[in-house]
């Protein structure tokens, strides 16, 4: 479940043909995944992406944010490169202010991911000003710099509001991870190029032993396994750095070799901080993200209706009064049922794919272990075998609004030889509920009763006691 797949419903449902049978079919395939809506959902887009026109929305989409995110990605790299070649400058004048690179490394982090973790929470807003003050917020409006065609298709999506601040959260955290590998390397350059002397100074009245004890506890995740990576109290005695005119002060030049040492500091610092800890949060928006997913599908518009037509019967065959059968009275076939019962040895279907009769099935609340097409397309081979299968009673669904052909009478002369009792049962189009008008049953009656066969009975019932409790069958 990801945003392929909510951008390829979404378009599934903007030119969504698909019948009722059809889905109700679906639903009793997938029948295990009703009380899981989003998951069937998704199969069930899974199923018609290969309709839809290509290129797909989705591709489209995903392709072009990928381009921009791309790009952004990239310029936040050298963005953080070149700001670690800034602030690690070294003249050779005057020491490097570890100060200001663990502000970036450290302090800005924490601030950064604090507020992305306060944006999570309020990503259901879509007023948020956290979420629209991200750099990843712009990603949006270079899109009208994109060639008209992929401007107004991409236009026409309406994206949820939590899913589109979910995007935005994940990929800032991205951004803001690629400006921190961008740290680390200016870091790891800058040391391997040059003979950098780090020193600290600030304004502040902070004692040696103060700043060792304030570093000590920021290298709580390391300080274990790499106690060299953690300045001592001597090295920052000796890296103190007092502004007094234009001269280093003759102690720090005595140790300047011992001054470079602070780098295992700022990159294990880096590594920590601004790498492991977003990447963390990162997590955590790609997490997000996948819910955010979850619960749009559900809302976009016809996802409810879809699901309706996949999970409920499309009519209910119990009726409030009893049915009456609706035979011409200069009728003689008297072989006639008023209703059906709760299972059979085997259901056929003249002309009606396997799909179609499971959703009749469930429509009449009727089972059977085993269901066939029949007719149709099937060749004489194919309907042989399904006849020598034949036995017990037979449930044989028919179209009812199609007269009897010489094939149906033919198959049906077969059929007599190996089941027991055949029951014909005609029905009319889902859109009607599957009822017939009274004249199309005469129809089939009057063929019957030339055929002659006592094995042979034709299921009969009133339409309107049939769909009295049919409220879905429109829906």
């Amino acid at each position: 479940m990801n945003l392929k797949s909510y951008l390829n419903f979404y378009a599934l449902l903007q030119v969504d043909k698909s019948r009722q049978e059809d889905n109700r079919a679906f639903g009793l395939e997938y029948s295990k995944l009703k009380h899981a809506p989003t998951k069937q959902l998704v199969v069930w887009t899974k199923r018609q992406t290969p309709s839809l026109k290509k290129p797909l929305l989705s591709e489209m989409f995903l392709s072009h944010l990928y381009n921009i995110t791309l790009l952004l990605a990239t310029v936040a790299l050298l963005l953080g490169f070149f700001s670690g070649v800034g602030l690690l400058s070294y003249s050779g004048h005057e020491p490097v202010n570890v100060i200001y690179f663990i502000a970036m490394v450290v302090l800005f982090p924490l601030a950064t991911m604090g507020l992305s973790l306060f944006s999570m929470f309020r990503a259901n807003n879509s007023q948020s000003l956290l979420v629209h003050i991200s750099p990843a917020f712009w990603m949006e409006k270079i899109v009208n710099f994109l060639p008209y065609k992929i401007q107004s298709s991409l236009q026409e999506v309406k994206i949820n509001p939590l899913l589109a601040n979910w995007l935005i959260i994940k990929r800032s955290q991205l951004l803001a991870l690629m400006f921190s590998l961008g740290l680390l390397m200016a870091l790891l350059g800058m040391v391997v190029t040059k003979d950098i002397a780090f020193a600290w100074s600030t304004t502040l009245q902070v004692s040696p032993k103060e700043f060792h004890t304030m570093l000590h506890t920021l290298a709580f995740a390391w300080r274990d396994l790499f106690p060299w990576a953690v300045p001592s109290i001597e090295l920052i005695e000796q890296s103190q750095y007092f502004r007094l005119g234009e001269k280093l002060d003759r102690e720090m030049i005595y140790n300047a070799s011992k001054l470079g040492e602070w780098w295992k500091f700022l990159a294990f610092a880096t590594i920590f901080y601004a790498i492991i800890l977003r990447f963390v949060v990162y997590l955590l928006s790609k997490f997000g993200l996948r819910r955010a997913v979850k619960k749009s599908f559900l809302t976009l518009s016809g996802a409810k209706s879809l699901l309706m037509e996949m999970n409920e019967p499309i009519i209910s065959t119990h009726a409030h009064q009893s049915e009456v059968e609706f035979m011409q009275k200069d009728m003689n076939y008297e072989q006639v049922l008023n209703s059906l019962d709760s299972s059979y040895d085997m259901i056929q279907g003249w002309a009606i794919s396997k799909d179609k009769l499971v959703v009749i099935s469930d429509s009449l609340q009727i089972i059977s272990p085993k269901l066939f097409e029949v007719g149709g397309g099937n060749s004489l081979e194919e309907d042989n075998e399904i006849v020598t299968m034949s036995h017990g009673e037979v449930l044989l669904f028919t179209k009812g609004w199609e007269p009897p052909t010489m094939d149906f009478i033919d198959f049906l002369e077969t059929l007599v030889r190996y089941a027991d009792k055949v029951i014909i049962c005609p029905i009319g189009t889902v859109e009607n509920s599957y009822t017939l008008e009274a004249k199309q049953v005469t129809v089939w009656a009057r063929k019957l009763f030339t055929f002659n066969s006592e094995k042979v009975w034709l299921k009969i019932s009133k339409a309107k006691a049939l769909s009295r409790e049919a409220p879905n069958a429109e829906s």
